[in-house]
């Protein structure tokens, strides 16, 4: 009986109970999630490079020998270790240190040859390799050998290095292991296991597109034979991803054909009079987008849409004409959104604009659902959807609760989409019988990008601002001259207007080196703000204190808010014109985008102020387009090329946490090729039950089970 791919890992050689949590915190279960755990990055570790003709600020690779070895203790922190090693070739000398690892020390004998890599950094006028990995040399065969004991070395004593001379992959760690170690149980587990790997890709797939087996592409995505074989295996596990991500949206695209939804009537006194009640004028791009959904909702089929649009761009009063389409034909409309702070601010926001309605034509009830609620309020609210009484409710997560019953749902409208699970999305439409779905987005991606990526949704896109919005002026400033930017937001204050200021924690982090909302709150409130009324919200808050807080700036009782990421969507206040973000380089850049995106709301000129000494490519990276763009489409763009897909759209949180190495921006032809594949197949079979299929619905079914209730059904 052969080996199985989904035995525990806990039995593999070298693994054990104990390691075995630390490896399923990060989703490794099994030997096939293990074999699926690719490396985030690869090093050239092929070349050696002689010690003179180090930089600082560069990774190499070295061979030396050691010439003195020491052993220290910290005198900041008590019983830390600081083991010290001398290393030379013939060109120079090179120190290598090791932070608390005194079980090294019985490794570096004097005259012992050694390779190491490492980061080249500067300490007190010196060149030194903190922390590198290396490899003692066999002085018999000049040959690395093992520099720990350990029980999976097998490939060691072959003399086939994993860590050095190679293109070496490097791991996001389990707790505990090391890069050295969690090589060797991969290699162990390739070695044992891929005789067992079947590949469920049909074989007329494969040859079309000329792609790797499986077996040769998951070696290769982890042990390269060369680069050529690493862009083959990289192509291949690649097009599976996209592959497997395209089935269920081609065959949900396919479904949703067949099933009726509510044809609703589309035009009449209700939205005529909403519009002209509006105390401003539609942009053409919501004008557009209008016309698309009234032409889905009016079709008997239901509607499927994403709306992307940037940070102010007008999404939310689309949303508003959408449910009043639906309501005016007597059906109920649901708007969930991702926090208690922004379902508040749209149901007072909603309420106060449908008022005029209330009065003229037709009372419109609008409820709110959020977990804060008491148990006697959401009972209240749940007989009033139940009965109808409710034709617009907004709420969060709370709208998925098994209490929320509609008489009649027509329309949900999902507000910030990557904020919900894939499930969570298709749990409040299941609420009703086929009604339609608006998903909305401020996190826009490129349209081809997104009608790829979303294939079972047809997508509208408002790429236009409301009239008389200025761009808001970014600026960026280091940690020594941010007295600049507190005199830039002294004088918007001065001038009556009002200002954020935002840090990444609620407690300064001695860890991070950073300050926390909490402290600077006290600092700014003695010390540089201390002439202006000053408010602290944190998530930590209590709702209703967070409420009462935000209430006081709306009404311009607080001229300053200081704040941590809870204001990161949808708070919309005119009069506040100037963002300071500290320590910038913590957040990400549609983060930061969304932070500037509270800013620039009326008609003065507003100012994004980040504060940061950012040190990382990466972070300067972000820095650099929040400096360059104001649109949140290039901004999503450049946050894909920085981040990658799989931190974009958000890992475990989103339709795409499947992409674990395919990256849909710069693979956008594979993309497209694998979505090709895709809908002729399911065009052929669209429940995947030809025998020839049967090894791929095995794979779709057991990797993502739940698509079997929301789409492979029959």
């Amino acid at each position: 009986m052969g080996k199985s791919l989904i035995a525990p890992i806990q039995y593999l050689k070298g693994i054990g109970p104990k390691r075995a949590k630390s490896f399923s915190n990060l989703g490794i279960n099994t030997i096939e999630d293990l074999l699926y755990y690719f490396p985030r990055r690869y090093e050239d570790r092929t070349n050696f490079i002689s010690i003179s003709k180090l930089q600082e600020g560069q990774t190499y690779t070295i061979k030396a020998q050691v010439l003195a070895r020491g052993e220290r203790q910290s005198f900041r922190r008590r019983g830390f270790s600081i083991i010290e090693v001398a290393v030379g070739d013939s060109t120079g000398k090179l120190f290598c240190v090791w932070f608390n690892q005194p079980y090294l020390k019985g490794y570096f004998k004097v005259g012992l040859t050694l390779i190491l890599y490492g980061r080249i950094e500067r300490y007190a006028g010196r060149l030194q390799m903190n922390s590198p990995e290396f490899e003692v040399v066999s002085d018999e065969t000049d040959e690395p050998r093992p520099s720990f004991k350990s029980n999976t070395a097998s490939e060691e004593g072959r003399g086939e290095s994993l860590n050095i001379g190679r293109i070496t992959p490097v791991y996001s760690l389990p707790k505990g292991s090391t890069q050295r170690h969690l090589r060797q149980i991969i290699k162990y587990a390739l070695d044992e296991y891929s005789p067992e790997i079947k590949d469920f890709l049909p074989y007329d797939i494969r040859s079309r597109c000329n792609l790797l087996n499986l077996a040769r592409s998951l070696i290769n995505i982890h042990f390269p034979e060369n680069l050529d074989m690493h862009n083959d295996a990289y192509r291949r596990l690649s097009f599976e991803e996209f592959f497997l991500f395209q089935l269920p949206l081609v065959l949900r695209k396919l479904k949703k054909k067949e099933k009726t939804g509510i044809s609703h009537k589309v035009d009449g006194e209700l939205i005529n009079a909403f519009i002209e009640s509006l105390p401003f004028q539609l942009t053409l791009a919501q004008k557009k987008v209008i016309e698309e959904i009234k032409s889905d909702m009016a079709k008997p089929s239901a509607m499927q849409r994403l709306l992307q649009g940037d940070v102010g761009s007008g999404k939310t009063v689309v949303a508003t004409i959408s449910g009043l389409i639906a309501i005016q034909g007597g059906y109920q409309a649901a708007f969930m959104v991702p926090t208690e702070l922004l379902a508040r601010q749209h149901y007072e926001k909603i309420s106060f604009q449908l008022l005029a309605l209330s009065c003229k034509l037709k009372e419109i009830k609008v409820g709110l659902l959020t977990s804060s609620a008491n148990e006697k309020e959401k009972n209240k609210i749940y007989q009033e959807i139940k009965e109808g009484k409710i034709d617009l409710i907004i709420g969060t997560h709370a709208l998925l609760e098994e209490g929320v019953q509609f008489k009649n749902l027509g329309l949900v409208v999902i507000d910030e989409q990557h904020k919900f699970g894939v499930g969570q999305r298709a749990l409040l439409p299941a609420k009703g019988t086929n009604p339609d779905v608006l998903i909305m987005t401020a996190t826009p991606i490129p349209r081809t990008l997104a009608i790829t990526l979303y294939g079972d949704l047809d997508v509208s896109i408002i790429n236009e601002l409301p009239p008389g919005r200025l761009a808001v002026k970014t600026m960026h400033f280091s940690e020594e001259n941010k007295s600049s930017a507190y005199e830039i937001a002294k004088e918007q204050l001065r001038q009556g207007c009002q200002a954020y200021i935002v840090y990444p924690v609620i407690e300064e982090s001695y860890v991070l080196d950073i300050k926390g909302a909490k402290k600077m709150y006290s600092e700014l409130k003695s010390g540089e703000l201390k002439e202006f009324k000053l408010g602290l919200i944190h998530g930590r808050l209590k709702q209703n204190e967070q409420d009462e807080i935000m209430l006081k700036f709306k009404q311009k009782e607080l001229d300053v808010l200081v704040s941590t990421t809870v204001l990161e969507v949808g708070i919309d206040i005119a009069n506040a014109t100037c963002m300071i973000v500290e320590s910038a380089e913590r957040f990400g850049l549609s983060q930061l985008h969304q932070l500037r995106g509270r800013v620039g709301r009326g008609r003065q000129e507003s100012f994004c102020i980040l504060i940061s000494n950012a040190e990382t490519p990466e972070a300067k990276a972000r820095l650099e387009a929040m400096l360059k763009y104001n649109d949140g489409f290039r901004i999503a763009e450049e946050d894909l090329k920085i981040r990658g897909p799989g931190e974009f759209f958000g890992l475990r949180q989103s339709g795409l946490s499947e992409l674990r190495i395919a990256n849909p921006l710069t693979q956008m032809q594979l993309l497209k090729k694998a979505r090709e594949e895709a809908i002729k197949l399911i065009n052929r079979d669209p429940c995947l039950g030809l025998r020839q299929n049967l090894g791929l619905r095995g794979r779709l079914l057991q990797r993502f089970p739940e698509y079997e209730k929301l789409m492979l059904v029959g």
